[in-house]
């Protein structure tokens, strides 16, 4: 059986045709939908509750807040029973029609089958800025990323199962996926523009999803600020060795040199209190996740470690 996790969250507008397209394309292949809501404000849940009573073929779990993109996807991981789990967004960015190819991959003998963006149909913004990013990840992160990938991907069993067990408060499912190894391999595809709904990651849930990709698996920040304390001393004494020579007035170093230090140690102290505020997070030891009801599925056996659920429905 193959099981399809989609994490939504206000994606009424999407849903109609994301049945259709998931049942279209594995309508000849065993398999099982999990669509996870992630604390939607619109008719998503109600939608999801009706398409799972509908239809045995797709679950419903229901998070009892927002929770994240990445947990909602952990979410749908923990609950997933087949023998290979695909992950797409409820976007219908990720076309689900080429998940059978994907899944043919995946029986060639490949692991992890993950997508590729070979075209993003999206604004010079939002393709910029992930440019950037997947460029900057590569250069700080031991753990090797490809380029120009998203959630998007078939997974095997073991794979899965691995990725559950690790756990973390802030679980970055693609990074996981990589730093977890096994047999690899790409899948061209094409990225759809959104074609109705808004989208739901605002700036500062970007800027959080790439704190997540970077911080957990990289200290080339810690030893940045390092070598960036090495060049204020170098700094410091430069511009005391000017102002000995009288080529810098006194008060002007002292004033340049007193905003550059103030501006700097705020930055030092936001990266280190994101690092420390992380590694709090994990001692806290909360799950990642809270489950406040499921239709088509057993709730009791997620582990506490990774949710705590509620009641099953029918």
């Amino acid at each position: 059986m193959v099981s399809v996790v989609v994490p939504l969250c206000n994606e009424e507008a999407n849903l109609p045709a994301l049945r259709t397209r998931i049942t279209a394309a594995l309508g000849d292949h065993a398999f099982e939908c999990i669509l996870v809501d992630d604390g939607s404000t619109d008719g998503t849940a109600t939608m999801i509750r009706d398409i799972a009573r509908e239809d045995p073929r797709f679950k419903f779990v229901s998070l009892s807040r927002n929770f994240g993109h990445q947990a909602a996807i952990f979410a749908g991981l923990s609950f997933a029973r087949g023998v290979c789990v695909a992950v797409m967004d409820g976007d219908l960015q990720d076309p689900p029609e080429v998940i059978p190819e994907m899944v043919r991959v995946w029986r060639k003998g490949a692991e992890v089958v993950y997508g590729v963006r070979t075209a993003r149909k999206e604004g010079w913004f939002t393709r910029a800025t992930a440019a950037i990013f997947y460029r900057l990840q590569a250069r700080l992160t031991k753990t090797r990323m490809p380029l120009d990938t998203g959630d998007f991907a078939v997974m095997d069993r073991r794979v899965v199962d691995l990725i559950v067990s690790i756990g973390e408060r802030h679980p970055y499912v693609r990074g996981l996926r990589s730093w977890v190894g096994f047999r690899q391999v790409a899948f061209p595809y094409e990225r759809d523009r959104r074609r109705k709904g808004h989208p739901t990651y605002t700036v500062w849930k970007l800027l959080d999803l790439a704190v997540a990709g970077i911080v957990p698996f990289s200290v080339v920040p810690l030893r940045l600020v390092g070598l960036a304390g090495a060049a204020i001393s170098a700094l410091a004494l430069t511009v005391g060795l000017l102002v000995l020579l009288g080529w810098m007035s006194y008060v002007a170093g002292v004033v340049a040199a007193l905003a550059f230090l103030f501006g700097l140690q705020l930055l030092i102290i936001g990266l280190l209190g994101e690092y420390v505020g992380r590694v709090l997070e994990e001692v806290q030891n909360r799950p990642i996740f809270v489950v406040d009801e499921v239709v088509g599925l057993d709730s009791t056996h997620v582990p506490r470690e990774r949710g705590r659920s509620g009641p099953e429905t029918s």
